[in-house]
C-alpha cells in the first residue's frame, strides 16, 4: 500500500519503428542513466523493475533508459489485446520502485552487455565517433525507444550495439547504412568505411 507521500507517476505510451517493442514513458526523469537492457528473465532478477515486468506474460525483453521503459514482447501476443493493462501495471511497478529504496541502490548491471570500451585508450578518431553518436544519434534512437552503444573501431568499421526497439527493428539496417554510416562518412571521411551492429 502507498502513502500520501508518494510520487505521482504518469505513463503513456508510444509505439517504435519495431512493431514488437512498445515504449512506455514515465514524467519522472530518474531510472536509469545509463540504459540498461534484459534478453531474458534470468538477467534482470537482480533487478526490481525488470525482475516484475518479465512476470508478466507477454514480456519477452526489457530496456529501462533515464524516463522509458521498452518492452519487446512474445510474437503470440497482440499490444492492442494488452497495451492498457501492461501500461497500469508498468505504472504501479515503476511507482513502487520510485518510492522505495531501491532506487537509491546501486544499479546492477547484467552480465551479458559487459561490453565496455576503455576510454583512456581510445583514439582521436574513436573519440570523435563516439561524439557524433552521442550529440546527432542517440537522441533520435532514444525517441524511438532505443539506445546506441559504441564498441569498436578497427579497419574502417564502426562496431555498435543497439538496444531496445532498435534490436531486431527490421528498419535498423536501413538506419546504419542509410543514416549512421552516411553521417560518420560525412563528417569524420575515409576513415569510416562501415558501420556494423553486433549481438550484446
Amino acid at each position: 500500500m502507498l502513502n500520501n507521500n508518494t510520487l505521482h507517476i504518469t505513463i503513456y505510451s508510444e509505439s517504435t519503428p519495431n512493431p514488437g517493442v512498445m515504449k512506455f514513458v514515465c514524467n519522472k526523469q530518474i531510472l536509469f542513466s545509463p540504459p540498461i537492457e534484459f534478453l531474458n528473465a534470468n538477467e534482470g532478477k537482480n533487478n526490481f523493475i525488470a525482475k516484475k515486468l518479465f512476470l508478466l506474460p507477454l514480456v519477452k525483453e526489457v530496456f529501462i533508459a533515464k524516463n522509458f521503459v521498452s518492452i519487446t514482447k512474445h510474437d503470440s501476443f497482440l499490444w492492442e489485446e494488452y497495451i492498457n493493462n501492461i501500461k497500469e501495471e508498468i505504472k504501479i511497478i515503476l511507482t513502487e520502485y520510485l518510492n522505495s529504496t531501491k532506487s537509491k541502490e546501486p544499479v546492477i548491471l547484467q552480465k551479458k552487455t559487459a561490453i565496455k570500451t576503455k576510454e583512456t585508450s581510445l583514439n582521436a578518431t574513436e573519440k570523435k565517433i563516439i561524439k557524433i553518436l552521442d550529440d546527432y544519434v542517440k537522441p533520435a534512437v532514444e525517441s524511438d525507444g532505443g539506445n546506441i552503444k559504441f564498441i569498436s573501431f578497427s579497419k574502417g568499421t564502426v562496431s555498435v550495439l543497439l538496444q531496445g526497439a532498435c534490436s531486431g527493428c527490421p528498419s535498423s539496417v536501413i538506419t546504419l547504412k542509410n543514416g549512421i554510416e552516411t553521417l560518420l562518412k560525412n563528417m569524420i571521411g575515409d576513415a569510416v568505411e562501415n558501420v556494423e551492429a553486433i549481438n550484446g
